[in-house]
C-alpha cells in the first residue's frame, strides 16, 4: 500500500485524484481513493468525498466498457 502524503488531507487527495485521473490511470486512482476512504475516521469525512468517489466509479465504468465496432450489416 502506498503511504499518505503528509501535506495532503485524504479528502484533498481524493479530490485531486478525481480531477487528475484519465483513461490510463483510473484503476490506480480509484484504488488509491478507496484506500484513503477506508482510512477516514468519521462518516462526515466520508460523506464529504462521496461525490468524488461516485464520479471516479462512473468514469471507470464509462472508460472500461468495451466499445462496439461497426454496426449491423444490411441485407
Amino acid at each position: 500500500m502506498s503511504k499518505l502524503l503528509p501535506m495532503l488531507d485524504p479528502s484533498d487527495e481524493i479530490r485531486k485524484l478525481y480531477f487528475g485521473t484519465n483513461r490510463e490511470t483510473i484503476d490506480r486512482d480509484l484504488s488509491r481513493a478507496l484506500d484513503l476512504l477506508t482510512r477516514m475516521a468519521s462518516d462526515d469525512e466520508r460523506q464529504r468525498v462521496a461525490g468524488y468517489m461516485h464520479g471516479l466509479a462512473e468514469l471507470k465504468r464509462e472508460w472500461k466498457t468495451p466499445k462496439k465496432k461497426g454496426g449491423r450489416k444490411r441485407s
